[in-house]
């Protein structure tokens, strides 16, 4: 099964999310920072080379907030959503995304967001009221 990463990061009570360009599958819809994970590669691994690829920062995963599986049409996929420190303020280099913004869960509900992160939001709500 194919696994991709989700970055959960945190500042001031709203999180970080990026909208798509306007070509691929994900055109122009919102989604939490993050990418597939690679052949030989741990999550953990994938969170910091994706990070860095998209958005030339240096970030440090922690824990493990949700897992979601669901299909596309590549199949069956995981989707594994980390908690994600070391960014505070907004990258200024963008290779995956026209914009990163804060937002809060509520406000992110109201986003053309992508499916599979959809799937994380209960998690993130349930987690964010303990939080």
């Amino acid at each position: 099964m194919k696994e991709s990463i989700a970055g959960i990061i945190v500042h001031d009570d709203k999180f970080l999310i990026g909208h798509r360009f306007d070509t691929g599958e994900m055109a122009n819809r919102w989604e939490f920072p993050g990418g597939k994970v690679d052949p030989g590669e741990t999550a953990e691994q994938a969170i910091v080379r994706e990070f860095y690829e998209e958005m030339d920062v240096r970030v440090t995963p922690g824990e493990l907030l949700a897992t979601v599986e669901f299909t596309n049409k590549h199949g069956p996929a995981r989707l594994l959503a980390y908690r994600v420190f070391g960014i505070t303020e907004l990258p200024s280099r963008l290779t995956e995304h026209t914009e990163l913004r804060w937002a809060s869960l509520d406000e992110i509900e109201t986003l053309d967001f992508v499916d599979s992160d959809k799937l994380l939001l209960p998690f993130l709500k349930k987690w964010s009221a303990h939080g």
